[in-house]
Protein backbone atom coordinates (compact mmCIF):
# COMPACT_ATOMS: atom_id res chain seq x y z
CA UNK A 1 0.00 0.00 0.00
CA UNK A 2 1.36 3.42 -0.98
CA UNK A 3 2.33 5.60 1.92
CA UNK A 4 0.69 9.05 1.96
CA UNK A 5 2.79 11.85 0.55
CA UNK A 6 2.80 15.27 2.21
CA UNK A 7 3.96 18.67 1.04
CA UNK A 8 4.47 21.54 3.50
CA UNK A 9 4.72 25.14 2.31
CA UNK A 10 5.96 28.24 4.10
CA UNK A 11 5.25 31.67 2.60
CA UNK A 12 7.14 33.97 4.96
CA UNK A 13 8.77 33.67 8.36
CA UNK A 14 10.81 36.82 9.00
CA UNK A 15 13.72 35.75 6.82
CA UNK A 16 14.43 32.66 8.94
CA UNK A 17 14.78 29.04 7.96
CA UNK A 18 11.12 28.36 8.85
CA UNK A 19 10.30 26.62 12.11
CA UNK A 20 6.83 26.26 10.61
CA UNK A 21 8.37 23.60 8.35
CA UNK A 22 11.16 22.16 10.50
CA UNK A 23 9.04 20.93 13.42
CA UNK A 24 6.04 19.61 11.44
CA UNK A 25 8.46 17.75 9.14
CA UNK A 26 9.88 16.04 12.23
CA UNK A 27 6.42 14.92 13.36
CA UNK A 28 5.62 13.64 9.87
CA UNK A 29 8.91 11.75 9.74
CA UNK A 30 8.11 10.06 13.06
CA UNK A 31 4.68 9.11 11.69
CA UNK A 32 6.29 7.40 8.69
CA UNK A 33 4.89 9.90 6.19
CA UNK A 34 6.95 10.94 3.18
CA UNK A 35 7.16 14.72 3.37
CA UNK A 36 8.86 17.63 1.68
CA UNK A 37 9.01 21.28 2.70
CA UNK A 38 9.32 24.28 0.39
CA UNK A 39 9.95 27.83 1.58
CA UNK A 40 8.24 29.99 -1.01
CA UNK A 41 10.05 33.05 0.34
CA UNK A 42 13.19 31.80 -1.39
CA UNK A 43 12.12 29.04 -3.83
CA UNK A 44 9.41 28.72 -6.49
CA UNK A 45 6.43 26.46 -6.05
CA UNK A 46 7.06 22.96 -7.41
CA UNK A 47 3.82 22.32 -9.26
CA UNK A 48 4.57 18.63 -9.82
CA UNK A 49 5.07 18.17 -6.06
CA UNK A 50 1.68 19.84 -5.49
CA UNK A 51 -0.01 17.45 -7.97
CA UNK A 52 1.50 14.37 -6.30
CA UNK A 53 0.71 15.33 -2.72
CA UNK A 54 -2.06 13.63 -0.76
CA UNK A 55 -1.74 16.27 1.96
CA UNK A 56 -0.69 19.89 1.55
CA UNK A 57 -0.01 21.98 4.64
CA UNK A 58 0.51 25.75 4.45
CA UNK A 59 2.18 27.48 7.40
CA UNK A 60 0.60 30.83 8.36
CA UNK A 61 2.27 32.03 11.60
CA UNK A 62 2.06 35.70 10.62
CA UNK A 63 -0.34 38.16 9.03
CA UNK A 64 1.98 38.68 6.05
CA UNK A 65 2.25 34.93 5.53
CA UNK A 66 -1.52 34.51 5.58
CA UNK A 67 -2.08 37.17 2.94
CA UNK A 68 0.46 35.48 0.69
CA UNK A 69 -1.07 32.06 1.37
CA UNK A 70 -4.56 33.22 0.45
CA UNK A 71 -3.25 34.41 -2.90
CA UNK A 72 -1.72 30.95 -3.36
CA UNK A 73 -4.80 28.95 -2.34
CA UNK A 74 -6.67 28.99 -5.70
CA UNK A 75 -3.53 27.85 -7.51
CA UNK A 76 -3.06 24.94 -5.11
CA UNK A 77 -6.67 23.86 -5.51
CA UNK A 78 -6.45 24.10 -9.31
CA UNK A 79 -3.30 21.97 -9.37
CA UNK A 80 -4.63 19.37 -6.93
CA UNK A 81 -8.33 19.39 -6.12
CA UNK A 82 -8.17 16.00 -4.34
CA UNK A 83 -5.51 16.76 -1.70
CA UNK A 84 -6.33 17.56 1.90
CA UNK A 85 -5.36 21.23 2.10
CA UNK A 86 -4.61 22.36 5.64
CA UNK A 87 -3.62 25.83 6.84
CA UNK A 88 -1.79 25.80 10.14
CA UNK A 89 -0.27 28.34 12.49
CA UNK A 90 -1.27 31.32 14.58
CA UNK A 91 -3.39 33.02 11.91
CA UNK A 92 -5.16 29.89 10.66
CA UNK A 93 -7.83 29.56 13.33
CA UNK A 94 -8.29 33.34 13.53
CA UNK A 95 -9.29 33.26 9.86
CA UNK A 96 -10.94 29.84 9.82
CA UNK A 97 -14.20 30.99 8.24
CA UNK A 98 -12.47 32.69 5.32
CA UNK A 99 -10.00 29.85 4.74
CA UNK A 100 -12.59 27.08 4.85
CA UNK A 101 -14.94 28.95 2.55
CA UNK A 102 -12.05 29.55 0.13
CA UNK A 103 -11.17 25.89 -0.30
CA UNK A 104 -9.16 24.82 2.74
CA UNK A 105 -9.96 21.38 4.13
CA UNK A 106 -8.88 22.15 7.69
CA UNK A 107 -7.26 24.80 9.90
CA UNK A 108 -4.97 24.17 12.85
CA UNK A 109 -3.53 26.48 15.54
CA UNK A 110 -1.76 26.11 18.85
CA UNK A 111 0.13 22.92 19.65
CA UNK A 112 -0.91 21.49 16.32
CA UNK A 113 1.84 19.20 15.07
CA UNK A 114 0.41 15.87 16.27
CA UNK A 115 -2.95 16.69 14.71
CA UNK A 116 -1.27 17.78 11.48
CA UNK A 117 0.53 14.44 11.25
CA UNK A 118 -2.74 12.65 11.93
CA UNK A 119 -4.49 14.51 9.11
CA UNK A 120 -1.57 13.84 6.78
CA UNK A 121 -1.93 10.15 7.59
CA UNK A 122 -5.54 10.18 6.41
CA UNK A 123 -7.53 10.94 9.58
CA UNK A 124 -10.76 12.89 9.29
CA UNK A 125 -10.63 16.66 9.74
CA UNK A 126 -11.02 17.95 13.26
CA UNK A 127 -12.64 21.15 14.48
CA UNK A 128 -10.95 24.53 14.11
CA UNK A 129 -10.63 25.05 17.87
CA UNK A 130 -7.03 25.85 18.93
CA UNK A 131 -5.15 22.85 20.29
CA UNK A 132 -3.71 23.45 23.77
CA UNK A 133 -1.94 20.36 25.03
CA UNK A 134 1.63 19.43 25.87
CA UNK A 135 3.53 17.77 23.06
CA UNK A 136 6.52 15.47 23.06
CA UNK A 137 8.87 17.45 20.84
CA UNK A 138 11.10 15.63 18.35
CA UNK A 139 14.23 17.27 16.98
CA UNK A 140 13.20 19.75 14.24
CA UNK A 141 13.91 18.31 10.79
CA UNK A 142 16.24 20.82 9.14
CA UNK A 143 18.12 18.55 6.74
CA UNK A 144 15.31 18.89 4.19
CA UNK A 145 15.32 22.70 4.28
CA UNK A 146 17.36 25.27 2.37
CA UNK A 147 20.77 26.13 3.84
CA UNK A 148 21.23 28.96 6.33
CA UNK A 149 23.28 30.87 3.75
CA UNK A 150 20.02 31.77 2.02
CA UNK A 151 18.46 33.43 5.03
CA UNK A 152 18.81 36.55 7.17
CA UNK A 153 22.18 37.24 8.76
CA UNK A 154 23.41 39.04 11.82
CA UNK A 155 24.97 42.35 10.76
CA UNK A 156 27.81 43.67 12.87
CA UNK A 157 29.22 47.18 13.19
CA UNK A 158 32.53 46.17 11.58
CA UNK A 159 30.79 45.31 8.30
CA UNK A 160 30.90 41.54 8.82
CA UNK A 161 27.89 39.24 8.94
CA UNK A 162 27.09 35.93 10.61
CA UNK A 163 24.76 33.06 9.77
CA UNK A 164 21.71 32.89 12.04
CA UNK A 165 19.62 30.00 13.31
CA UNK A 166 16.07 30.49 14.59
CA UNK A 167 15.06 28.48 17.68
CA UNK A 168 12.10 28.54 20.05
CA UNK A 169 12.29 27.59 23.72
CA UNK A 170 8.62 28.29 24.54
CA UNK A 171 5.38 28.63 22.57
CA UNK A 172 2.40 30.79 23.42
CA UNK A 173 2.40 33.58 25.99
CA UNK A 174 1.07 34.11 29.50
CA UNK A 175 -0.07 37.68 28.75
CA UNK A 176 -3.27 39.02 27.17
CA UNK A 177 -2.30 42.18 25.28
CA UNK A 178 -5.47 43.17 23.44
CA UNK A 179 -3.93 43.76 20.01
CA UNK A 180 -1.78 40.61 19.93
CA UNK A 181 -2.89 37.57 17.87
CA UNK A 182 -1.51 35.12 20.46
CA UNK A 183 -4.10 35.55 23.30
CA UNK A 184 -7.11 34.44 21.22
CA UNK A 185 -5.25 31.20 20.48
CA UNK A 186 -3.29 30.44 23.67
CA UNK A 187 -5.55 32.21 26.20
CA UNK A 188 -2.68 33.13 28.51
CA UNK A 189 -0.92 29.76 28.38
CA UNK A 190 2.57 28.93 27.22
CA UNK A 191 4.37 25.64 26.65
CA UNK A 192 8.04 24.89 27.28
CA UNK A 193 10.22 23.13 24.72
CA UNK A 194 12.47 20.77 26.75
CA UNK A 195 15.95 22.15 27.33
CA UNK A 196 17.76 19.15 25.85
CA UNK A 197 15.70 19.41 22.67
CA UNK A 198 16.54 23.12 22.36
CA UNK A 199 20.22 22.37 22.86
CA UNK A 200 20.19 19.58 20.31
CA UNK A 201 18.48 21.86 17.79
CA UNK A 202 21.13 24.54 18.34
CA UNK A 203 23.85 21.92 17.89
CA UNK A 204 22.55 21.02 14.45
CA UNK A 205 22.30 24.71 13.53
CA UNK A 206 25.87 25.34 14.66
CA UNK A 207 26.97 22.33 12.59
CA UNK A 208 25.20 23.99 9.64
CA UNK A 209 27.19 27.21 10.13
CA UNK A 210 25.11 29.31 12.56
CA UNK A 211 27.12 31.53 14.88
CA UNK A 212 24.15 33.50 16.24
CA UNK A 213 20.79 32.27 17.55
CA UNK A 214 17.54 34.20 17.28
CA UNK A 215 15.25 32.95 20.04
CA UNK A 216 11.85 33.46 18.42
CA UNK A 217 9.68 32.95 21.53
CA UNK A 218 6.91 35.57 21.80
CA UNK A 219 8.45 36.34 25.21
CA UNK A 220 11.74 34.65 26.13
CA UNK A 221 11.26 35.67 29.77
CA UNK A 222 7.87 34.00 30.24
CA UNK A 223 10.00 31.30 31.84
CA UNK A 224 13.16 33.10 33.02
CA UNK A 225 14.60 30.04 34.71
CA UNK A 226 14.27 28.03 31.52
CA UNK A 227 15.82 30.86 29.49
CA UNK A 228 18.81 31.08 31.81
CA UNK A 229 19.29 27.29 31.88
CA UNK A 230 19.29 27.14 28.08
CA UNK A 231 21.68 30.06 27.55
CA UNK A 232 24.06 28.94 30.31
CA UNK A 233 24.28 25.47 28.76
CA UNK A 234 24.82 26.93 25.30
CA UNK A 235 27.58 29.22 26.52
CA UNK A 236 29.40 26.31 28.16
CA UNK A 237 29.29 24.33 24.93
CA UNK A 238 29.70 27.21 22.44
CA UNK A 239 31.43 30.13 24.23
CA UNK A 240 31.53 32.33 21.11
CA UNK A 241 27.88 31.80 20.14
CA UNK A 242 25.78 34.98 20.39
CA UNK A 243 22.01 35.38 20.57
CA UNK A 244 19.07 37.76 20.80
CA UNK A 245 15.58 37.41 22.20
CA UNK A 246 12.21 39.15 22.55
CA UNK A 247 10.72 40.13 25.92
CA UNK A 248 8.04 42.38 27.36
CA UNK A 249 9.05 45.66 28.95
CA UNK A 250 7.65 44.59 32.31
CA UNK A 251 9.73 41.39 32.21
CA UNK A 252 12.91 43.29 31.38
CA UNK A 253 12.36 45.32 34.54
CA UNK A 254 11.17 42.44 36.73
CA UNK A 255 14.13 40.27 35.73
CA UNK A 256 16.68 43.05 35.42
CA UNK A 257 19.04 41.23 37.77
CA UNK A 258 19.59 38.63 35.03
CA UNK A 259 20.37 41.01 32.16
CA UNK A 260 24.08 41.40 32.91
CA UNK A 261 24.40 37.62 32.93
CA UNK A 262 22.52 37.32 29.62
CA UNK A 263 25.00 39.84 28.20
CA UNK A 264 27.96 37.83 29.49
CA UNK A 265 26.42 34.69 27.99
CA UNK A 266 26.34 36.31 24.54
CA UNK A 267 23.13 38.34 24.26
CA UNK A 268 23.69 41.16 21.75
CA UNK A 269 20.25 42.75 21.59
CA UNK A 270 16.69 42.45 22.84
CA UNK A 271 13.51 43.18 20.89
CA UNK A 272 10.56 44.51 22.85
CA UNK A 273 7.09 45.51 21.68
CA UNK A 274 6.92 49.02 23.15
CA UNK A 275 4.06 49.98 20.78
CA UNK A 276 3.71 53.57 22.05
CA UNK A 277 5.00 56.13 24.55
CA UNK A 278 1.44 57.28 25.22
CA UNK A 279 0.13 55.96 28.52
CA UNK A 280 -3.42 56.25 27.17
CA UNK A 281 -2.60 54.00 24.21
CA UNK A 282 -0.71 51.54 26.40
CA UNK A 283 -3.72 51.22 28.72
CA UNK A 284 -6.08 50.63 25.80
CA UNK A 285 -3.81 47.88 24.48
CA UNK A 286 -3.40 46.43 27.99
CA UNK A 287 0.35 46.26 27.49
CA UNK A 288 1.27 46.02 31.16
CA UNK A 289 3.76 48.89 31.05
CA UNK A 290 3.81 52.68 30.87
CA UNK A 291 6.22 55.12 29.27
CA UNK A 292 8.42 55.45 32.36
CA UNK A 293 8.89 51.67 32.34
CA UNK A 294 10.04 51.89 28.72
CA UNK A 295 12.68 54.44 29.68
CA UNK A 296 13.76 52.29 32.63
CA UNK A 297 14.00 49.12 30.52
CA UNK A 298 16.08 50.91 27.89
CA UNK A 299 18.55 52.26 30.45
CA UNK A 300 18.72 48.90 32.20
CA UNK A 301 19.58 47.10 28.97
CA UNK A 302 22.12 49.75 28.05
CA UNK A 303 23.81 49.42 31.44
CA UNK A 304 23.97 45.65 30.91
CA UNK A 305 25.65 46.12 27.54
CA UNK A 306 22.66 44.88 25.51
CA UNK A 307 21.25 46.87 22.58
CA UNK A 308 17.55 47.78 22.70
CA UNK A 309 15.48 47.22 19.53
CA UNK A 310 11.97 48.52 20.27
CA UNK A 311 9.02 47.90 17.98
CA UNK A 312 5.97 50.15 17.66
CA UNK A 313 2.40 50.52 16.49
CA UNK A 314 2.30 54.34 16.33
CA UNK A 315 -1.10 54.64 14.66
CA UNK A 316 -4.06 53.59 16.79
CA UNK A 317 -7.48 55.22 17.35
CA UNK A 318 -6.18 56.81 20.57
CA UNK A 319 -2.83 58.17 19.35
CA UNK A 320 -2.35 61.88 18.68
CA UNK A 321 0.03 63.81 16.46
CA UNK A 322 1.81 64.95 19.61
CA UNK A 323 2.29 61.29 20.61
CA UNK A 324 4.00 60.73 17.25
CA UNK A 325 6.21 63.77 17.76
CA UNK A 326 7.19 62.61 21.24
CA UNK A 327 8.09 59.18 19.87
CA UNK A 328 10.28 60.55 17.08
CA UNK A 329 12.09 62.95 19.39
CA UNK A 330 12.72 60.22 21.98
CA UNK A 331 14.15 57.85 19.36
CA UNK A 332 16.48 60.59 18.14
CA UNK A 333 17.49 61.80 21.59
CA UNK A 334 18.29 58.28 22.84
CA UNK A 335 20.36 57.39 19.78
CA UNK A 336 17.94 54.66 18.66
CA UNK A 337 17.51 55.77 15.04
CA UNK A 338 19.46 52.81 13.68
CA UNK A 339 17.80 50.40 16.12
CA UNK A 340 14.25 51.06 14.91
CA UNK A 341 13.33 49.84 11.43
CA UNK A 342 11.68 52.76 9.64
CA UNK A 343 8.68 50.56 8.81
CA UNK A 344 7.97 50.46 12.57
CA UNK A 345 7.16 54.17 12.48
CA UNK A 346 4.43 53.71 9.88
CA UNK A 347 2.48 50.76 11.29
CA UNK A 348 -1.27 50.96 11.73
CA UNK A 349 -3.07 48.84 14.32
CA UNK A 350 -4.20 45.50 12.91
CA UNK A 351 -7.50 44.10 14.18
CA UNK A 352 -7.77 40.55 12.80
CA UNK A 353 -10.76 38.26 13.26
CA UNK A 354 -10.82 36.93 16.81
CA UNK A 355 -8.90 39.91 18.20
CA UNK A 356 -9.62 40.86 21.81
CA UNK A 357 -9.99 44.43 20.56
CA UNK A 358 -13.28 43.57 18.85
CA UNK A 359 -15.02 43.44 22.24
CA UNK A 360 -13.14 46.37 23.74
CA UNK A 361 -15.48 49.27 24.52
CA UNK A 362 -12.93 51.94 23.54
CA UNK A 363 -12.38 50.29 20.15
CA UNK A 364 -15.99 49.74 19.13
CA UNK A 365 -16.76 53.38 18.15
CA UNK A 366 -13.95 53.30 15.59
CA UNK A 367 -14.54 49.87 14.05
CA UNK A 368 -15.78 49.23 10.55
CA UNK A 369 -16.24 46.01 8.60
CA UNK A 370 -13.75 43.22 8.00
CA UNK A 371 -11.70 43.94 4.89
CA UNK A 372 -11.10 40.57 3.15
CA UNK A 373 -8.26 42.04 1.10
CA UNK A 374 -6.19 43.02 4.15
CA UNK A 375 -7.62 40.43 6.61
CA UNK A 376 -8.21 43.07 9.24
CA UNK A 377 -11.17 45.10 10.45
CA UNK A 378 -11.18 48.63 9.15
CA UNK A 379 -11.11 51.44 11.66
CA UNK A 380 -11.05 55.21 11.40
CA UNK A 381 -9.24 57.65 13.65
CA UNK A 382 -11.49 60.34 15.18
CA UNK A 383 -9.03 62.87 13.71
CA UNK A 384 -8.88 62.24 9.92
CA UNK A 385 -5.52 64.01 9.84
CA UNK A 386 -3.97 61.08 11.71
CA UNK A 387 -5.17 58.64 9.05
CA UNK A 388 -3.70 60.88 6.36
CA UNK A 389 -0.42 61.09 8.26
CA UNK A 390 -0.21 57.30 8.50
CA UNK A 391 -0.88 56.86 4.78
CA UNK A 392 1.78 59.42 3.91
CA UNK A 393 4.30 57.87 6.29
CA UNK A 394 3.72 54.38 4.86
CA UNK A 395 4.13 55.67 1.31
CA UNK A 396 7.30 57.53 2.24
CA UNK A 397 8.85 54.41 3.83
CA UNK A 398 7.87 52.29 0.83
CA UNK A 399 9.55 54.79 -1.50
CA UNK A 400 12.63 54.83 0.70
CA UNK A 401 12.97 51.06 0.55
CA UNK A 402 12.49 51.08 -3.24
CA UNK A 403 15.26 53.68 -3.56
CA UNK A 404 17.57 51.82 -1.15
CA UNK A 405 17.61 54.70 1.33
CA UNK A 406 19.30 54.02 4.64
CA UNK A 407 17.25 53.67 7.79
CA UNK A 408 18.79 56.96 8.96
CA UNK A 409 17.60 58.75 5.80
CA UNK A 410 14.09 57.34 6.10
CA UNK A 411 13.86 58.38 9.74
CA UNK A 412 14.70 61.96 8.84
CA UNK A 413 12.17 61.90 6.01
CA UNK A 414 9.49 60.73 8.43
CA UNK A 415 10.49 63.37 10.96
CA UNK A 416 10.28 66.08 8.31
CA UNK A 417 6.85 64.80 7.27
CA UNK A 418 5.49 64.79 10.81
CA UNK A 419 7.37 67.67 12.44
CA UNK A 420 8.76 69.79 9.64
CA UNK A 421 12.17 69.24 11.29
CA UNK A 422 13.69 67.36 14.17
CA UNK A 423 15.38 70.32 15.81
CA UNK A 424 16.85 70.88 18.29
CA UNK A 425 17.72 67.24 19.10
CA UNK A 426 20.46 65.39 17.29
CA UNK A 427 19.73 62.03 15.75
CA UNK A 428 23.14 60.42 15.50
CA UNK A 429 23.24 56.77 16.40
CA UNK A 430 25.95 54.16 16.67
CA UNK A 431 25.52 50.87 14.85
CA UNK A 432 24.41 47.98 17.03
CA UNK A 433 24.13 44.35 15.90
CA UNK A 434 20.88 43.50 14.13
CA UNK A 435 19.33 41.01 11.76
CA UNK A 436 19.36 41.81 8.06
CA UNK A 437 15.61 41.20 7.75
CA UNK A 438 13.41 44.09 8.86
CA UNK A 439 10.71 43.17 11.41
CA UNK A 440 7.22 42.67 10.05
CA UNK A 441 4.10 41.11 11.48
Amino acid sequence: MKRPEALLLSCYELGHQPLGLALPLAFLKEAGIDARGIDLAIDPLDEEAVRRADFIGVSVPMHTALRMALDLLPRLRALNPRAHLSFYGLYATLNAELLLSSGASSVLSGELEEELASLAGGAASSSSVPILKRLRFPLPERTRLASLERYARLLRGDGTSTLVGAVETTRGCRHLCRHCPIPPIYEGRFFVVPREMVLEDVRQLVAAGARHIDFTDPDFLNGPGHALAVTRALHREFPSLTFNFTAKIEHLIRHRRHLAEFSALGCLFVVSAVESLSDRVLRELDKGHDREMVFEAHHTLRDAGIAFHPTFVPFTPWATREDYAVLLRWIAREGLVEDVDAIQLTLRLLVPPGSLLLEHDSMKPHLGKLDPSTLTYRWAHPDPEMDRLQEAAAALAEQGVARSHSNHEMFHDLAELALGALEPVASSSTFSPRLSEAWFC
